[in-house]
């Protein structure tokens, strides 16, 4: 799929909640000016709930239209009801996508045997390769490393997994299990550094949204094997990490790339904008870093 640095998108709104394409186009231009190496639409970070049907396929159309296949475009298509599921990949396939980052079910959580199955049958119904997206902080639903092998194993067209699980612990058991063939992407910005030394393959961000050069190049250091720079950049943007996820993500972000002047501080109910505090303190830390 990519090796390096993904970003999970935001979805820019108008002052009156409606989708701002022309911003979304700037921001793809912005995100590939900076040389990222994927880009990954309306996952968590864009506000995937939120958004309706019409909007999906015009966000995602209008994300492939202008990348012009310069990087690999994944849509995030997971919900929890497999016929949705299905529709959102049929969209996306239609529109020319190179892959699918697909959730899993979350509410009606399933057993890791139900994973098995459920990820089986969507992978049947679809061209497009697929990463197993494992974020239980949002789900309830954890991938264990044996799960995720297996349903690899069984669906070819399931090659990897972005792991937001935060334990690094069953993160490395996943790797001494594996095969070559099953890709690992950190999904959180905090562990890149010891997810990738693991052998992972990249980075699906949220920082990037508001600083893709530095991880970039964070994430080419640590395949390159420059280990202390790669280190320099993650304790340099670490504040910043931890700043991002001081309210619910993606509520801070939308605030600094606000900064940047690529879109408005607007976020979807339930969703409300950030505390004066944690706006505050995003500004100072991204004058610091001379984001700004």
């Amino acid at each position: 799929m990519f090796t390096g640095l993904g970003t999970a998108m935001i979805t820019p709104f108008d002052q009156e909640t409606n989708v701002d394409y022309n911003s979304l186009r700037s921001f793809v231009e912005y995100q590939l000016d900076n040389g990222v190496d994927s880009l990954i639409v309306l996952g968590t970070t864009g506000e995937a709930p939120a958004i309706e049907e019409d909007e999906r396929e015009k966000i995602v159309n209008t994300v492939i239209e202008v990348v012009n296949k310069k990087v690999p475009v994944i849509v995030g298509t997971g919900t929890n009801n497999v016929n949705h599921v299905l529709k959102n990949n049929k969209m996306a396939e239609s529109a020319g996508a190179d892959g699918l980052l697909i959730v899993t079910p979350y509410y009606n959580k399933s057993t890791q045997k139900g994973l098995v199955e459920y990820f089986k049958y969507i992978s049947e119904r679809t061209t497009l390769p697929i990463i197993m997206y494992n974020v239980p902080s949002r789900t309830g639903m954890n991938i264990i490393p044996e799960t995720a092998v297996s349903i690899h194993e069984n669906c070819k067209n399931v090659i990897g997994v972005k792991e937001a699980s935060g334990n690094i612990a069953q993160i490395g058991e996943l790797f001494s299990i594996k095969p070559d063939s099953l890709k690992v992407f950190s999904g959180n910005d905090d562990q890149v550094l010891p997810i990738m030394s693991l052998g992972g393959d990249g980075l699906i961000s949220v920082a990037s949204n508001v600083a893709p050069r530095p991880f970039v190049e964070l994430t080419h250091s640590i395949l390159n094997n420059d280990l202390e720079k790669a280190r320099k950049l993650n304790n340099q943007f670490m504040k910043l990490n931890k700043l991002l996820f001081k309210e619910v993500n993606p509520i801070p972000v939308k605030y600094a790339v606000s900064l940047l002047g690529l879109c408005e501080n607007v976020v979807r109910l339930p969703l409300v904008k950030a505390s004066q505090e944690t706006e505050k303190l995003l500004k100072e830390e991204m004058e610091r870093l001379n984001l700004l």
